[in-house]
């Protein structure tokens, strides 16, 4: 469970990295659109684990491991942005947050499944009698 100093922080840097990855970084990264969509810090926040999603982009993991190449860069302009507000700026470890795949993965399933229409008469006999035992 995290406390609500971690959660103030995390929001910070969500916020801050957010900004870093769509207006600053825009060049660096092959036109993808990179969202952070999570951020969970270590109890001293000191580890910042940060969940990332691409779109317009076939390549994944190749694009993680630019932004890992990269991180350096990254985590000096997190320091320029919220170094006055903050103490350390946390070690940064990013993820890839698979959630979109995972969630059209279940849809996809989902729409598959055939379930056959309810019979309208049984519902109505079943509730007649349930009505008439009273």
């Amino acid at each position: 469970m995290e406390t609500k100093r971690q959660q103030k922080f995390a929001r910070l840097i969500q916020k801050e990295l957010g900004d870093i990855f769509q207006a600053d970084t825009k060049g660096l990264f092959a036109g993808a659109f990179i969202t952070v969509t999570a951020v969970r810090v270590s109890p001293d926040l000191s580890i910042a684990k940060v969940y990332l999603s691409f779109l317009n982009s076939k390549d994944k993991q190749g694009l993680l491991a630019d932004i890992e190449e990269k991180k350096k860069a990254v985590r000096s302009e997190l320091a320029r942005r919220i170094g006055k507000q903050v103490r350390i700026i946390p070690e940064l470890q990013f993820y890839l947050d698979d959630t979109i795949e995972y969630a059209s993965k279940i849809e996809s399933i989902f729409s598959k499944i055939e379930i056959p229409p309810a019979d309208k008469d049984y519902k109505m006999d079943n509730y007649e009698t349930e009505e008439t035992e009273d």
